[in-house]
């Protein structure tokens, strides 16, 4: 234990003196929203390489440490343990540890649990005894399903707690985190969508040429670090595919189908596919073998599935989907892996998306027209059909839509605050 917690003996996490290092760096504004009320058990999910321990190893450094004996703060990276038994063995180690200490209050982050098997039983039998009645819990993951399925398992055992989501960075953090450049940036307002993409337009050629880089970078730390010091990404693609290919054979699935499906997901350039249709063209036992295995990609926040939505707003989820690479890092990451070539506008179309579905449900509708992306809100539908491209289009759509070219695409994910939404749930069970 003592190698996870420096602070104990006086000293910094290496990954702490590793982020004072760099040239390009940033503190993640999810630091602002973490709380040590309790007691509280948390959850921050998020995918691989977003950033999410790096983040704690920051809260640690830069704010608990001013505020909390040393060995009242306790980290520990559980990516090498197998099921509860082990991490209930390093929980009873730091709770004799901390006694002999004196020490009556606790932060605890358990990074990384989702592939230890049954990890809940560990903290759920000992939040029952009452060993951490005083303390603040935070577990941490990158596979949500895993996490938020475990998490479900402490009903009135959560106290103050909340969850917390880590999205790869929007393109609105992108400019100001990055760039300083002195943007408005305001809550979604579907009455003030003109106004919102107006508001930054004195700065639309500079947002323009910022968005090209965000095109190549995405919002992961790692890729943004490489680009924006080497004027290129090297390692970074391959830390992430080693990253993937590590949890495909944790979740006992097969990487050859993982490449097929994410193969034939690129080719496809967005049009609307079906389980069937993907069981067809891949090495695949059925549908359902296909579904679980999206499923599995959606899980890690690799993709993000669109249902159609009928114009009654009907969902309809036996339809065929849309299927969506989360960021443009992954887009280009990816290419790299299944060796197909990504078109810049469905990247382009899944960078839309996956900003909005950060606020809301996204749908999409076709028939002999397509409307790429449709919010409900307040019992009424309303879509966003992207144009990166300057094609001749038919403008009329049967529900109100927004036609977002190569200009209002930029100024629009620069315009919206796309984490005023998400208090973060705050439970009180």
């Amino acid at each position: 234990m003592e190698e996870y917690n420096p602070w104990w003996f006086g000293e910094e996490h290496f990954k702490f003196s590793e982020w004072k290092s760099y040239r390009i760096k940033w503190i993640p504004e999810i630091l602002k929203r973490f709380h040590t009320e309790g007691f509280s058990l948390n959850f921050l999910i998020g995918p691989r390489q977003i950033g999410k321990t790096m983040s704690i190893i920051l809260f640690i450094h830069t704010i608990l440490l001013r505020k909390y004996k040393p060995e009242s703060i306790f980290y520990y990276s559980c990516d090498e343990l197998t099921d509860f038994r082990e991490l209930g063995e390093i929980l009873d180690n730091y709770y004799n540890y901390r006694k002999s200490m004196n020490v009556r209050k606790s932060i605890i982050f358990l990074d990384e649990v989702t592939f230890v098997e049954e990890w809940w039983r560990a903290l759920k039998s000992r939040i029952d005894q009452g060993l951490f009645k005083n303390d603040v819990i935070y577990v941490s993951g990158s596979a949500s399903i895993e996490l938020i399925s475990g998490k479900e398992r402490f009903p009135g055992r959560r106290g103050y707690g909340r969850d917390y989501y880590m999205f790869p960075m929007d393109f609105s953090e992108y400019l100001r985190v990055l760039h300083k450049v002195p943007i408005v940036a305001q809550k979604f307002d579907l009455e003030k969508l003109e106004e919102i993409i107006d508001v930054n337009r004195i700065f639309k050629e500079k947002i323009f040429d910022i968005f090209q880089r965000y095109l190549v970078t995405g919002g992961f730390p790692l890729a943004i670090r490489e680009f924006y010091e080497n004027g290129r990404i090297t390692s970074a693609y391959k830390t992430y595919i080693d990253w993937l290919k590590s949890d495909i054979t944790k979740s006992k699935r097969n990487e050859r189908l993982v490449k097929e499906i994410l193969s034939l997901i690129i080719r496809a350039r967005l049009s609307p596919v079906s389980w069937n249709r993907i069981s067809k063209e891949v090495s695949a036992s059925s549908p359902n073998t296909v579904r679980d295995y999206i499923e599995f990609l959606e899980n890690l926040f690799v993709l993000k599935v669109v249902p159609y939505i009928d114009l009654s707003g009907r969902i309809m989820y036996r339809k065929r989907k849309k299927i969506h690479i989360v960021d443009p890092f992954l887009y280009n990451t990816i290419s790299r892996f299944v060796k197909e070539k990504v078109y810049e506008d469905q990247v382009v179309e899944s960078v839309v998306v996956s900003h909005l579905s950060r606020i809301f449900d996204v749908y999409y509708w076709k028939n002999s027209k397509e409307i790429d992306s449709i919010i409900k809100q307040n019992s009424k539908l309303f879509g966003f059909e992207v144009k990166w491209s300057f094609k001749p289009y038919d403008r009329r759509y049967p529900i109100k839509t927004m036609v977002l070219d190569k200009e209002k695409i930029p100024l629009l994910l620069a315009g919206v605050n796309w984490n005023s939404f998400n208090p973060d749930a705050h439970t009180t069970e």
